[in-house]
């Protein structure tokens, strides 16, 4: 459950990061103003609508702090990059006796030509 105390409170913060007002920040995120003024009062919860457009507008927001406080704010090239796992392989998956080994995978395209990837 989020706490709307703290997510205000996050909320400001990214506004004081910004330099922006409560009105400019609506126009960004495309919402009323009046919805701004509601969350940030506590009279209103966030949307999960809301949510996604704030982190879809500033891209250095992580939706887990905006939501829980959880990372951090803003997210720099260095922590961006540790937070990624990288994908193993799939010809990597051949060492493992359950699964069965990958000799070639072939890619065909609309206009009849093809790609072939070997280990």
């Amino acid at each position: 459950m989020i706490n709307s105390k703290d997510f205000t409170d996050r909320l400001k913060k990214m506004m004081e990061h910004y330099q922006i007002s409560a009105s400019m920040f609506a126009d960004k995120v495309g919402v009323q103003r009046s919805s701004i003024s509601h969350i940030l009062s506590g009279r209103n919860k966030p949307s999960l609508d809301f949510v996604l457009k704030v982190t879809a507008e500033f891209k250095d927001v992580d939706i887990k702090w905006l939501l829980n406080g959880i990372g951090v704010f803003p997210i720099t090239e260095v922590s961006a990059e540790n937070s990624i796992t990288p994908t193993p392989s799939i010809f990597d998956l051949e060492n493992s006796s359950h699964i069965k080994k990958i000799q070639r995978i072939v890619v065909f395209y609309a206009d009849g030509t093809f790609d072939e990837y070997q280990k």
